[in-house]
């Protein structure tokens, strides 16, 4: 009896797929050789039937995942745009851009009035037959000198060359919007 045997034994392993209403198992039947017949096994695969593995389904796309903290996301949103209602006129500035180089095509004004709403401005953007975009910004002049840099990169497929910025006393009117082409 010192000497070891070769024995086959068959056990089952679980695995467990997510399906509608829970868990489902899928059993297979594999054959480990143990080389001594009372030796206790080191295979992980030898462990009792009740230790399954649990199969996690793949993380969901960035879109469909819930946002962390959303309170914090519609404060600050409402604190942008109390700013854009009540920006006194002693410090209210007003300015008019004219952004210059491959700014026609590419989304220039959409992206435009998507930032100018984010900062909380008032006023316009055009595009011109010249090829270059004109935008009028109206309100605090932190907002708008950071529309100002923004303006420089633009939107990922823009190539601005040149921006020219003007001091304005025209009338922004009461929100952001896109005016027609001159």
């Amino acid at each position: 009896m010192a000497i070891s045997i070769l024995k086959f034994h068959s056990f089952r392993k679980q695995l467990l797929w997510p399906n509608n209403g829970g868990f489902r198992c899928r059993r297979f039947t594999q054959f480990p050789l143990l080389l001594l017949p009372h030796h206790r096994p080191l295979f992980s695969h030898s462990l009792p039937l009740r230790h399954c593995f649990r199969l996690h389904p793949p993380p969901l796309p960035p879109l469909l995942r819930r946002r962390l903290h959303p309170l914090l996301y519609s404060m600050s949103s409402l604190s942008a745009s109390q700013d854009a209602v009540n920006p006194t006129s002693s410090e209210a500035k007003t300015v008019r851009m004219v952004i210059k180089g491959r700014v026609q095509g590419v989304f220039y004004r959409n992206w435009t009035i998507e930032n100018a709403k984010e900062l909380g401005l008032k006023g316009w953007v055009r595009n011109r037959r010249d090829g270059s975009v004109e935008a009028l910004f109206s309100g605090s002049p932190e907002k708008v000198q950071e529309m100002e840099q923004r303006c420089r990169r633009g939107p990922p497929d823009a190539m601005v060359t040149g921006l020219q910025v003007f001091p304005s006393t025209d009338d922004p009117g009461t929100s952001f919007e896109r005016k027609p082409t001159v």
